[in-house]
């Protein structure tokens, strides 16, 4: 790899391959059991990571999210605004993210499609463009990805660390 947009492909790219990876074999049940009274489940984890990086990818490339265009939003018939990605969930919001491992894993290949299309044009002058600027630093889309990363890193272990315990 010599650019700075493979290396962030290529790791956006073993993201969705872990994630394919942690629903392997779940139930609804598996996917939706706490270890204790109020934990994030798989299901929440999973959609949680999927929607944080399709709603920041989407935002980054002016392009609707994957959720509401290609109707995964109706599919999932979750009771939230469109807009929901988990931040500021409930116990509650989370217990109602009722899944089947299949449903996941389609957004997931959906979600991580569009981002590495995204992510394989992109230059370094691309990858310094300010997306927020309400940040000091502003925030670029290399920082945006970085963090999207991040995030996701830190779902999908939880999620594996969960499964591990089942």
């Amino acid at each position: 790899m010599s650019t700075a947009a493979e290396v962030i492909r290529d790791t956006f790219a073993r993201i969705g391959e872990d994630v394919l990876t942690v629903l392997d074999g779940l139930s609804a049940d598996d996917l939706g059991r706490r270890i204790a009274p109020g934990a994030n489940t798989i299901g929440w984890l999973v959609w949680h990571l999927l929607r944080v990086q399709d709603d920041h990818v989407a935002d980054a490339a002016g392009t609707e999210q994957v959720w509401t265009a290609d109707g995964w939003q109706e599919r999932f018939d979750l009771p939230f605004d469109p807009g929901a990605t988990g931040y500021g969930q409930s116990r509650d919001d989370v217990a109602s993210v009722r899944a089947s491992s299949e449903l996941l894993a389609g957004y997931a290949q959906a979600v991580t499609a569009a981002t590495l299309t995204f992510v394989a044009g992109l230059t370094d002058d691309e990858l310094g463009r300010v997306v927020d600027d309400g940040w000091d630093p502003p925030v670029t889309v290399a920082a945006r990805l970085v963090s999207v990363i991040g995030d996701d890193l830190k779902h999908l272990g939880q999620a594996e660390y969960v499964k591990g315990l089942a």
